[in-house]
């Protein structure tokens, strides 16, 4: 009977060290993303993409360049952001604590693309004798005068919805003025003497007359 409660606490105690050795494998690994700044000091760098290769797990850093995500020892992380050079570390397999910090610098990566000329014939001398066969009539001219007309531009204008890049533009630009004065308040129209100066002008026009009174 003692030895059979030997081979238990035995067997027991194994069991509780593989269980550490499994649970310890796995850490939590943080930090920021940063950059060169204009003046060249360090800077945030906000949305970066760090995913572990060979998984489908990763996450983004914050606006202030903050990531956390739990990865494994001996993983490679990739930080990629557009308009970056795309980096990677290796998380060292041979850390003792379940924690691990990084702080990544991404440098800008500017590559410049050979013009591009469009053309909708195979080249410039079939251009030239299809366009000079062209036979534009009256009703093609009066219907182009038709459709570009003011009042029809200006109805596109405001029912035409935005694309993917007029979107991604405004939340980028969103994104970048609550970045820019976090943590601090927005200055204040009222005091700046440009807008006082452009609603003088303005006023002088009449632009706030209602309508009616125009007509009248």
């Amino acid at each position: 009977m003692h030895r059979i409660s030997l081979i238990l606490i035995f067997c027991l105690f194994l069991g509780n060290l593989f269980s550490q050795e499994k649970q310890s494998k796995y850490i939590q690994f943080s930090g920021k993303t940063v950059t060169a700044g204009v003046d060249g000091d360090i800077v945030d760098l906000p949305y970066v993409t760090i995913g572990i290769l060979g998984t489908s797990r990763g996450t983004y850093s914050e606006v202030d360049g903050f990531f956390s995500l739990v990865a494994a020892k001996g993983d490679t992380i990739q930080f990629s952001r557009i308009g970056y050079k795309d980096a990677k570390i290796v998380v060292p397999d041979t850390l003792n604590s379940v924690f691990y910090s990084w702080i990544q610098i991404l440098t800008q990566d500017n590559v410049l693309l050979p013009e591009a000329v469009i053309y909708p014939w195979p080249d410039k001398e079939f251009y030239k004798i299809e366009f000079l066969a062209l036979d534009i009539s009256d009703e093609l001219k009066t219907r182009a005068r038709d459709n570009i007309a003011e009042e029809i531009m200006a109805e596109i204008r405001e029912t035409l919805p935005i694309d993917g890049g007029e979107s991604y533009d405004n939340e980028f630009r969103r994104n970048l003025n609550e970045y820019k004065y976090s943590g601090q308040l927005k200055p204040q129209n009222i005091f700046n003497p440009v807008a006082w100066a452009q609603f003088i002008k303005a006023w002088k026009r009449g632009d706030f007359k209602s309508k009616k009174k125009k007509k009248k």
